[in-house]
C-alpha cells in the first residue's frame, strides 16, 4: 500500500483539526474551582466574591463573559485575562492539544544545535573570506530587497482600500490589552544591533537569541579556515558530522508533523471567539493584509525566482510544501527551520554550504510577511483614529517597519512588540494595537508562511547565482 506524501498528511491533519475545533468549541464556565484558580492568578478577594453570583453560568464567547463581568463593576482591564484563563473549559481540545505542545517543543529543541552545526559547517566549507563576503552581500541584498518590496506592496493596498476609515473602535477594543506593558518589552533598534555580539554565548543559547548565535557560529566557521591543516580538517569533519546527525534527528521528528499540526490548529480554531462576527467587523482589514501578502507571495517572489534565480517557481513551491504548511500551522519560522533546511536541500537540490548560511539567517532577519503586516497594521490604526499620515510619515513607517522586522525576537507576540516601535516612530496611539489583537493569531499564520516562502526563494536564487545546478 502506497504511503501518503507528507504534505498530503499535513493537509488532511489541517482539515481534520479545523473540523474538530469547530465541533468542540471552547466554553467559559464559572465554577467554584474556577474562582479558586482566579485567586491563584491574582484576582482580588473582593472581585472573586462578587463573581460568585455568576457560578453555574456558561459562555460561548469571551465577549459574552466580558459583558456579564462588567455588569458587576469589576475592573475588567486588570482582571480580564485571569478570569478568561480560569474559566476556560474545553476537555476534548485538552485531550489532543498536548500533541501540538510536544511537537513544538521537539522542533525548538533542534533549532540551536541545528543552526550552530549548520552555520559552522557551511561557513567552514566555503573556504576563504572572499566566498563568505560574496555570499553575505548577496544574502543581505536579497533580504533587504524583498522586505522593501513587501512593505511597499502593503503601503499601496492599505492606501487604496483604507480598511480603518469606517471602523467602530469601541466595539472592537478589548479592555484586557495593556499597551504600556507591551511597549516596555520592545528593545530599540540600536540595542538589537548591539546585542548581535554576545557577552555570554551559553546564556544567549539558553535564551534562544538567534542573532548573537548566528554571529558566533559564522565567526567560528570563518576562523576554522585560519588554523593549521590538521585541526582544520578535524573540526570541519566534526561539524559536518554533527550537522548530518542533527538532520537525522530532524527527519525523525518530521514524521510526527501531522499529529503536531492537528493538536495546534484544533486548539486555535476552538478558541476563536465568534468567527462570523469577527469577519464582519474586521473583514476589510484582514482582506487588505491577505491581498497584499498574496501579491508579494504569488507575484513578486515568483518573478524574482524565475528571472533572477532562473528557477521554476511552481516546482520550487511543490518542493517546499511541507515547511510552508508547518509554518502556517505553527506561526513560527524558527520552529519550521529544521523542515525548511531539509526540504530545500533534499527537494530543491541546494547545497549545504548555501542552505546552512542563508536559511538560519533568513529565519531570523528576513521577515517579509511580518514587515508588510506591521506597515498595514500601523496604517489601519492611523485610519481608525482619524490621523492623516503625510508622505514623510509613511516613508518613516516604511523604514521603521523594515528595521523592526529585522529585530523581531523569538518571543510570544513578537510582531505586536515590534509594532509598538513603528507606532511610536510616528506618534500613533499604542492602545490602537487592541483593535487588531482578535485577528492577529489568524493573520500570523499567513504572514509566517510568507516569511518562510521568501527564505526558500532566497536560498534557490543565491544557490543559482553561485553556479549550482538545482532540481527546480
Amino acid at each position: 500500500m502506497k504511503k501518503f506524501a507528507l504534505h498530503w498528511q499535513i493537509l488532511i491533519a489541517l482539515v481534520a483539526a479545523v473540523i474538530y475545533g469547530i465541533v468542540f468549541n471552547t466554553n467559559y464556565v464559572v465554577t467554584q474551582e474556577s474562582l479558586v484558580e482566579m485567586d491563584k492568578n491574582g484576582v482580588s478577594i473582593e472581585a472573586t466574591n462578587t463573581l460568585k453570583s455568576l457560578i453555574g453560568n456558561s459562555y460561548k464567547t469571551k465577549t459574552a463573559l466580558k459583558a456579564d463581568v462588567k455588569t458587576l463593576d469589576i475592573d475588567y482591564s486588570e482582571y480580564g485575562s485571569a478570569i478568561i484563563k480560569s474559566t476556560y473549559t474545553n476537555k476534548p481540545v485538552d485531550w489532543i492539544s498536548w500533541l501540538g505542545v510536544l511537537f513544538l517543543r521537539a522542533l525548538k529543541m533542534l533549532i540551536i544545535p541545528l543552526v550552530v552545526s549548520s552555520l559552522i559547517s557551511g561557513v567552514a566549507n566555503l573556504g576563504g573570506g572572499d566566498n563568505l563576503g560574496r555570499m553575505g552581500i548577496k544574502t543581505m541584498s536579497y533580504y533587504l530587497l524583498t522586505s522593501t518590496f513587501a512593505i511597499v506592496t502593503g503601503l499601496v493596498f492599505v492606501n487604496l482600500i483604507k480598511p480603518g476609515s469606517n471602523i467602530d473602535r469601541d466595539s472592537i477594543l478589548d479592555g484586557t490589552f495593556k499597551a504600556d506593558e507591551l511597549a516596555t518589552s520592545a528593545d530599540s533598534i540600536g540595542q538589537t544591533l548591539m546585542e548581535i555580539v554576545p557577552t555570554n554565548i551559553v546564556q544567549v543559547m539558553s535564551e534562544g537569541k538567534m542573532l548573537p548565535i548566528i554571529f558566533f557560529s559564522i565567526l567560528l566557521g570563518f576562523f576554522i579556515n585560519k588554523i593549521g591543516d590538521k585541526p582544520r580538517i578535524l573540526l570541519t569533519d566534526f561539524f559536518n558530522s554533527f550537522f548530518d546527525l542533527m538532520m537525522k534527528v530532524t527527519m525523525w521528528v518530521i514524521r510526527f508533523t501531522p499529529l503536531g499540526i492537528f493538536g495546534i490548529v484544533a486548539k486555535v480554531i476552538a478558541d476563536q471567539d465568534d468567527l462570523i462576527g469577527l469577519l464582519s467587523s474586521m473583514g476589510l482589514y484582514m482582506g487588505t493584509v491577505l491581498l497584499a501578502l498574496s501579491v508579494h507571495a504569488f507575484v513578486t517572489l515568483p518573478i524574482l525566482t524565475r528571472f533572477i534565480g532562473k528557477a521554476n517557481p511552481i516546482k520550487h513551491f511543490k518542493a517546499v510544501t511541507t515547511p510552508l504548511m508547518t509554518a502556517f500551522s505553527t506561526s513560527s519560522s524558527g520552529a519550521t527551520l529544521p523542515l525548511t533546511i531539509n526540504a530545500v536541500e533534499k527537494n530543491d537540490g541546494v547545497s549545504n554550504k548555501v542552505s546552512s548560511f542563508t536559511l538560519p539567517l533568513g529565519a531570523t532577519i528576513n521577515m517579509d510577511g511580518t514587515a508588510l503586516y506591521e506597515l498595514v497594521a500601523a496604517m489601519f490604526i492611523a485610519q481608525a483614529y482619524g490621523f492623516d499620515m503625510s508622505i514623510t510619515e509613511q516613508i518613516i513607517m516604511v523604514f521603521t517597519a523594515l528595521l523592526a522586522s529585522i529585530g523581531a525576537a523569538a518571543i510570544p507576540m513578537a510582531g505586536m512588540v515590534m509594532l509598538t516601535v513603528v507606532l511610536t516612530a510616528v506618534g500613533l496611539p499604542l492602545e490602537g494595537i487592541g483593535l487588531i489583537l482578535a485577528v492577529d493569531r489568524i493573520l500570523d499564520m499567513f504572514r509566517t508562511s510568507v516569511n518562510v516562502w521568501s527564505d526558500t526563494c532566497g536560498a534557490v536564487i543565491i544557490a543559482k547565482s553561485e553556479g549550482e545546478t538545482l532540481k527546480v
